[in-house]
């Protein structure tokens, strides 16, 4: 009898705390620091974007976080996702690699996203936050966010960017099903979004607009706070259900993995695969090599620099330490519009720089071809986001293939692109470019970045 290629968890191997890395780093992260003094931000700077829960999870120093009942009860919904085993992949390639993917297109909003959506709306609500405000790229993000407010009785407003808001109108709907108020951004629902539409009535939007806006209807309103799907430290925590699973699944197949590859925007999916990975690698656990893979038209952490920015456009969020292109840098309109941030998680950007990690930047054109035969042969169509991934992790089971290596491959299939088929058209018409690095535009952005003492 074969092996099978899918492997699940029993109810009670569901993970019942989220982990936190931080604990076992050989340093400590950067600390966000106040725009003004440039001195380290205390919980009150965050406090009028988050409840005080969320706050001291971000700075926390435990190793693990309990999961709340009221937020499992959500997760039960469609959690544990299944690792599956890549066959048939394996079998078209001709490779002797074998390759693993951890698949969270099962949830209700098609992606990852909503295993930090369902907690902070939950921590929201038990705070007697009235809405929740936020940006989205992609839509997935807003659309895990407006499923998480209906599952606690908040109102969602999202600003989608606009570029994604064009291209992908079925994620509008999707939000709006969900109960949310949609906006594409920059929108004249704020007034910073309607100066740069006075600027450029163009202008393609970028998710540090998209904070921009979110932020400055959140911040004034004692009843309304803003929720953000990736970057900060809370985020990437609540994601480690995935890795926390995978660890589990990864046993019951008898494997271990030699390399761990996941796609990186904001980093919260790359986070939630390979955080548990690195702490069990940190224990002399296991030794797999862990790389993130980027857009070659966004490539923060290969290409950007590593210095104290904003978080958003506007310059209204705290200085965070991270792998920048500069907070006003607007990146050309890709079709993996989670991806398109001009910065990355300041947590992964500190693991980066010990070392811990590696990164490289994949066109879209190689990522959606690598899409496109995924589909194929596992039956699954991939968001935009993790074919950068899946194309990484093709090339290196191809090069196993020259070279005779059984290297094992986990990635992270971290949503399903049923609602991207806009994308997936652009590629078989032939219409879809690659987008050269804009060095002289990140030169510009970076230019203008704050100027924080070493």
């Amino acid at each position: 009898m074969s092996e099978p290629m899918r492997y699940l968890l029993d109810d009670d191997e569901v993970p019942t705390t989220w982990y936190n890395v931080v604990a076992d780093l050989p340093a400590p992260p950067p600390p966000a620091l106040h725009p003004g003094t440039l001195e380290p931000a205390g919980p009150d700077d965050f406090a009028p974007l988050f409840p005080m829960d969320l706050i001291m999870q971000e700075v926390t120093q435990d190793r693990f976080v309990e999961i709340p009942g009221e937020v499992m009860d959500v997760y039960r919904l469609w959690r544990a996702t299944p690792l599956h085993r890549a066959r048939r992949l394996e079998a078209a390639l001709g490779t002797p690699a074998r390759i693993y993917y951890k698949y969270e297109g099962t949830s209700p909003a098609g992606s990852h996203k909503p295993n930090t959506a369902v907690p902070q709306a939950y921590y929201n609500a038990k705070a007697g936050v009235r809405k929740l405000t936020t940006e989205t790229g992609a839509g997935q993000w807003g659309t895990a966010l407006s499923f998480a407010c209906q599952m606690f009785g908040l109102e969602c407003e999202v600003w989608q960017v606009r570029a994604s808001y064009d291209q992908k109108p079925y994620r509008r709907a999707m939000m709006q099903a969900f109960g949310a108020t949609v906006h594409p951004s920059p929108s004249d629902a704020t007034e910073y979004g309607r100066s740069l539409l006075a600027a450029d009535p163009d202008n393609p939007g970028s998710l540090g607009i998209a904070i921009s806006e979110a932020v400055a209807v959140a911040a004034p309103d004692p009843e309304v706070r803003y929720a953000l799907g990736s970057v900060l430290n809370h985020v990437l925590m609540h994601q480690t259900v995935i890795g926390e699973e995978a660890l589990l699944q990864m046993a019951k197949a008898g494997d271990t993995p030699d390399l761990i590859i996941g796609c990186t925007g904001g980093g919260s999916n790359f986070a939630g695969l390979t955080f548990p990975f690195l702490r069990e690698k940190l224990a002399g656990n296991i030794s797999p090599v862990i790389r993130a893979v980027e857009p070659a038209a966004c490539p923060s952490l290969t290409r950007g620099v590593y210095a104290y920015d904003f978080g958003d456009t506007a310059g209204m969020t705290p200085l965070m330490k991270m792998h920048t292109l500069g907070h006003d840098f607007i990146p050309d309109p890709i079709h993996a519009g989670g991806l398109r941030y001009h910065g990355m998680s300041p947590l992964i950007s500190h693991i980066y720089e010990l070392g811990l990690i590696e990164a490289e930047a994949m066109n879209q054109t190689d990522c959606f071809a690598a899409g496109v035969q995924f589909a194929r042969t596992e039956g699954i169509v991939p968001a935009p986001e993790p074919t950068h991934a899946l194309a990484a992790t093709i090339a290196e089971a191809l090069a196993c293939k020259e070279t005779g290596e059984e290297k094992v491959i986990l990635t992270a299939l971290c949503g399903h692109g049923m609602l991207d088929m806009a994308a997936y058209d652009k590629y078989f018409e032939g219409e879809m470019v690659d987008y050269d690095y804009p060095s002289e535009q990140v030169a510009d952005a970076l230019s203008r970045i704050p100027q924080v003492p070493a």
